[in-house]
Order: structure tokens, then sequence, then C-alpha cells
């Protein structure tokens, strides 16, 4: 007995278009170590994302559909994806940014190590940050969330018709906004803390002239500063899932529109 496996070109089309969008997310997640693997992994991901949103694949008439209207599909599908990529990266950048600041301050950034996703030169502080954004990411469900997003999108927005308009540019700007307000928000009791011993040595030197408290100094802050940022390294969680409700809401609001 002959089994004959058939594909429609149909398909094939709606399976380029998925493809298209989920490809656009991938390429901007900075999931820590992906961007680092092999590029056969990343378009393994893809494909496997693409395979398991098959329920929502948009049904595209291959017979009316021209080539120049299928490239114009994908462009749009790309974009769909990259406004949901530069979204949910801008969520992850806030306590990178948090790292940065309090590194900064606390002396962190004097030595520096090699980042395995960018190959650039980072402080150590913010390489655990980063660890600890992927972390929290994959901990509270939000690749779940991103999946929802993605497999929603085609019921508010058909294949090819998405398109990068004043709204959807104003609102990727006010999340952008967000990686400021979350970062100051993470760093800020740090900050405040290394002010204070910054005045604390200010007076101590002021009184005690002969006292030597420039090489103590930049040791006892960074060991303040970790052993604060390890005491209130458990309120990161709350604060992180508030900006990911405000970002996947936006993304809400933005694709029912």
């Amino acid at each position: 007995m002959h089994i004959e496996f058939t594909l429609q070109l149909s398909t094939v089309f709606g399976f380029l278009l998925v493809l298209a969008r989920v490809s656009g997310v991938i390429v901007m997640v900075p999931i820590p170590g992906l961007s680092a693997g092999p590029d056969l992994s990343r378009i393994a991901l893809s494909a496997a994302l693409t395979i398991a949103l098959l329920p929502v694949w948009p049904a595209v008439r291959a017979g009316s559909t021209t080539p120049m209207r299928l490239v114009g599909w994908i462009a749009a599908e790309s974009a769909f994806g990259l406004t949901i990529g530069v979204a949910v990266a801008f969520l992850l950048e806030g306590i990178q940014l948090a790292a940065q600041i309090v590194g900064l301050q606390a002396g962190y950034s004097y030595a520096s190590t090699i980042d395995p996703a960018t190959q650039a030169d980072t402080n150590t502080l913010q390489l655990m940050a980063q660890l600890l954004a992927g972390l929290l990411f994959f901990a509270l469900g939000l690749d779940r969330e991103v999946i929802a997003v993605l497999a929603g999108g085609f019921q508010s927005n058909p294949a090819g018709s998405y398109s990068l308009n004043q709204p959807a540019a104003e609102l990727i700007a006010r999340l952008g906004s967000e990686i400021f307000s979350t970062g100051l928000r993470l760093a800020l009791p740090v900050l405040a803390l290394m002010i204070l011993l910054d005045i604390a040595f200010a007076v101590l030197s002021r009184v005690q002239a002969q006292l030597q408290l420039l090489s103590l100094t930049f040791a006892v802050k960074m060991l303040v500063a970790l052993a604060f940022l390890a005491s209130v390294l458990s309120l990161y969680p709350a604060a992180f899932r508030q900006t990911a409700e405000t970002t996947f809401g936006a993304l809400t609001q933005l694709l029912n529109r």
C-alpha cells in the first residue's frame, strides 16, 4: 500500500507567513546564550515555534496570491514580529540598566569580563543581571505570553495586514521609556546607600584627616553594595512582573486596534 504525501501551496504560504512573524521575535529577544549559539539552533527554534502555531496558521488562497503580494505579506509579518521582539527586549533591558547604574557607583565597572552573547566588554554585575533577566523571563512564564500574543495576533491582524503606523511607533517609544523607569526603580535603593556611604566617609575623613580612607572606601562600597543587593534581590521578580504586565498589556492594546 503506497502512501502519498501532498502539501498544498496555501499551506506553504501560511508556513512562510508565520515563520516570518516568529523569526522577527527570535531575532530581537535577547535570550541568554541564544545569540552566541550556532545559527542552526535559532533556525530550528523558529521552525519549531512555527509548527506549534499550526492551529492559527492563516488560510491563504494560493490561486490569487502573486509573488509580489507574498513578499509584501512577509515584510508585514516580519514587522509584526520585530514589534513584539523590541517590546520584550525593552523589558529585559531594564534589569541590565539597573545593574549598570549600580556597578558604576559601587565600583564594579573597574573590572570587566566578556559578555558571551555580544562578545563585548561588560562588568560582572551587568552580566549577572542579564542571566537573572533571562531566568525571570522563563520562570514567570513570559515565554508563553509571547507565544499567546503571536497566536492572538492572527485574529486581530490577519496575514499581511499589519503596518508600523504612528500609534505603534508611539507605543514602542513609550515602552522604551520603561527601561529607564524600571532601571532607576531597581537601582535607587542601592544608589541611596552608596550616597550615605560617601557622606559617612567624607565626614570621617574630615574629622580624622590622618585616616587614609581612599583605599578602604573602594572595598567597603563593593562589599556593602553586594550585600544590600542580595538582600533586596527578592523584590526584583515583583517589579519585573509589574513591568511585564505593562508591556504585554500595551502589546495587546496595539494588536486589538
